[in-house]
């Protein structure tokens, strides 16, 4: 199963189109550049923006007068660029496009349509954290077994440790790999997400509350926009009371490797929230909150 569904992932992403970049000098005394997406699918709205992308004509995929208003996002916009680009992208893309139009903004946008994404996983995200659930549950029985076979490595009582392992996950309805299902989604997922908002120029101009969508914490922060703090303490916690429920380890050894990679993840998100826009920021924080919401309903039996 897990082997069909990396096959996929490699043949959609072989398939598919990327962000692609040009740079821009904007101060030659100190030589700094700022990059810009060359391959939007949309024309931007301020006059900053529109200045530089006309000024770079010759360095966009599509001329930017053949570029559509963002307000009159199509989804085939831009012609063909590859599978994955034209079923995941530019759907997404335009799908916030139209949520944003109804809701007056699109940093709320991407909130709602980050919420109606884990809405459609929620029965194989379900799934997986009954299984980790149920891991938990079964690690009692798990610790008596690694005692039992404890030193002895010949292939008998592996394959009798093997087959009492079986029982113990059949006796707790395991099934490791809905874990994995749920994973190899998840990321997919969350980079044609992060295309789609970098392909729409609209979604870094607006504001949502006292952010600018197209501003970094690190960025705000600088700029003496201190709120951004929030930000940066809110995808933290997401992310660290994310992490928190997802034990599969069926001994010690697995459990110690598992909490040094959570611990890893945690502390890589943590540096790498400072240098995420504030569009990709709401995102992570409502998807990742569903997920604690969700898991602390399961763990009480309500679903």
């Amino acid at each position: 199963m897990r082997k069909k569904i990396i096959i996929i992932l490699l043949i959609l992403l072989s398939l598919s189109g990327c962000t692609k970049r040009f740079n821009v000098v904007i101060d030659k005394e100190k030589n700094e550049q700022k990059s810009y997406v060359s391959n939007i699918i949309c024309k931007p709205e301020t006059k900053e923006l529109v200045k530089i992308y006309k000024d770079n004509n010759k360095k966009l995929s599509i001329k930017y007068e053949d570029l559509p208003k963002c307000s009159d996002l199509k989804i085939n916009s831009g012609g063909y660029e590859g599978l994955w680009t034209s079923l995941f992208v530019k759907p997404l893309a335009w799908i916030i496009v139209k949520i944003g139009l109804i809701v007056k903004n699109y940093g709320l946008a991407i909130m709602i349509v980050g919420l109606i994404l884990r809405l459609l996983m929620f029965p194989i995200s379900k799934k997986s954290t009954n299984m980790n659930i149920n891991m938990q549950k079964a690690q009692k029985d798990l610790s008596k077994l690694e005692k039992k076979y404890k030193g002895k490595d010949d292939r008998d009582s592996m394959m009798a440790k093997s087959q009492e392992m079986m029982l113990i996950y059949k006796k707790y309805d395991i099934n490791p790999f809905s874990s994995c299902l749920f994973a190899f989604l998840q990321l997919p997922i969350f980079f044609a997400f992060l295309e789609a908002v970098y392909r729409v120029p609209a979604f870094f101009e607006k504001n949502f509350l006292v952010f600018n969508l197209g501003t970094t914490p690190l960025e705000g922060i600088k700029s003496g926009n201190y709120w951004y703090i929030i930000l940066v303490a809110l995808i933290i916690l997401a992310t660290v009371f994310s992490f928190k429920n997802m034990n599969t380890a069926s001994n010690e050894e697995q459990a110690k490797q598992m909490k040094m990679m959570s611990t890893f993840m945690i502390v890589f998100i943590s540096f790498v929230s400072f240098g995420l826009p504030t569009s990709i920021a709401l995102y992570w924080i409502v998807s990742n909150g569903f997920t604690v919401i969700q898991n602390l309903v399961l763990k009480k039996g309500k679903l």
